[in-house]
Parts: C-alpha cells; sequence; structure tokens
C-alpha cells in the first residue's frame, strides 16, 4: 500500500512539472502574438473588459454576493480600462497601473474573505477568480513587453547616416518584458545545438 502512495505522490510532481511547461510555453507563444498584433491584441482586451463588466453586472443582479466585492471589481475594471488608452505602452509609474495593483489586492482579499466564510462550490469559486480577477490582469501582464518594439520605427537611411531611432534600435541589444524572461530562461536552459554536417 505504500508503494502506490509513493508512486502517486511521484505522479502527482511530474503532472505539476509538465503543467508548469505546458503554462511556460503558452505565456511564450501568447507573449510572441500579442508583440506581433498589437492592435488585436488590444481588441481583444478591450472586449475581455467588456465580458468582465457585463460578469460584474451579472452577479449584482442575479447572485447574492456583497455590494461591495462586485462595486469594487466594477471599479477595477473601470482602472483596467484607462490602462488601455496608452496601449501597448503601460507606464509602471502611472496613477491608473498602481491603483490596478492596489485593487488586484483588495480583490483577491476582499474574494478569499468572501469565500472562506461562505461556502461555494469549487467550479463556482474558480470561475469567480478566473473570469473576474484574473482574466484582464493576464492579459496585461502578457502584454507588458508588447510596447518595447512598437513605433516609432526605424527607416533605411538615405545618406548613410542612421536617424536617431535606427540608431536606438540597432544598438539596443537587451529586451525586456515577460518575452526577454522567457528567452533567457530558454537560452540557460536549452542552448541551441550546432548543426554537425
Amino acid at each position: 500500500m505504500w508503494f502506490f502512495f509513493l508512486i502517486s505522490w511521484l505522479a502527482t510532481a511530474v503532472q505539476v512539472c509538465l503543467a508548469t511547461l505546458a503554462l511556460a510555453a503558452g505565456l511564450y507563444y501568447m507573449a510572441e502574438l500579442v508583440e506581433e498584433y498589437t492592435v488585436v491584441a488590444a481588441k481583444c482586451i478591450r472586449w475581455l473588459h467588456i465580458g468582465t463588466a457585463a460578469i460584474y453586472i451579472g452577479l449584482i443582479l442575479f447572485e447574492d454576493l456583497p455590494y461591495s466585492l462586485t462595486l469594487v471589481g466594477l471599479f477595477s475594471v473601470f482602472m483596467y480600462s484607462l490602462m488601455l488608452k496608452n496601449f501597448p505602452f503601460i507606464e509602471l509609474t502611472s496613477p491608473p497601473f498602481i491603483v490596478s495593483c492596489v485593487l488586484v489586492i483588495v480583490n483577491h482579499y476582499m474574494a478569499f474573505s468572501y469565500f472562506a466564510d461562505v461556502w461555494h462550490p469549487f467550479s463556482e469559486v474558480l470561475a469567480y477568480f478566473t473570469l473576474c480577477l484574473w482574466l484582464v490582469p493576464f492579459a496585461f501582464f502578457v502584454s507588458l513587453s508588447a510596447g518595447e518594439n512598437i513605433l516609432p520605427t526605424t527607416q533605411k537611411p538615405e545618406t548613410g547616416k542612421d536617424d536617431v531611432v535606427s540608431s536606438y534600435f540597432s544598438k539596443k541589444s537587451k529586451r525586456n518584458g515577460l518575452l526577454a524572461g522567457f528567452n533567457f530562461v530558454k537560452e540557460s536552459v536549452l542552448p541551441e545545438r550546432s548543426k554537425a554536417f
């Protein structure tokens, strides 16, 4: 009996590692897509805002959740929408970004407090956290590196000298953000193999 118990723990560890690897691969792919298609990403995030606000309104109308929980959630969606004005450029020192970060923490605290006191099935709790608390901030998190290589763009010099923007981008070899972190992990964990012919 103890051997089967040991195998179950080993299988759980393997499953956690595989799920983490799948999540990292998915995040990397999503960050690549957001960098490539920033206009489409902004539209998707805008629709996520609308959907999340509709879910909060539905919770107010059809469920008996505390009004403080849902109204703070609606206010956080409004603050997230203020960050969309300059998308894909997200200024980490701007008041909407700072207030949004604080609201993420407050929302989580209020949700944990409520669901610890009032029993709901796990699927409902997971649905609330996924759709109301995690979806929009996660979309912004994935798109943090999207503003690095967006306009102004480089141009080919006619006189042989680069303009200021072209010179900056040609000399800048380091990238920041989520995608750069994944590239660093990829290069340090999985170095490229040289092809021998």
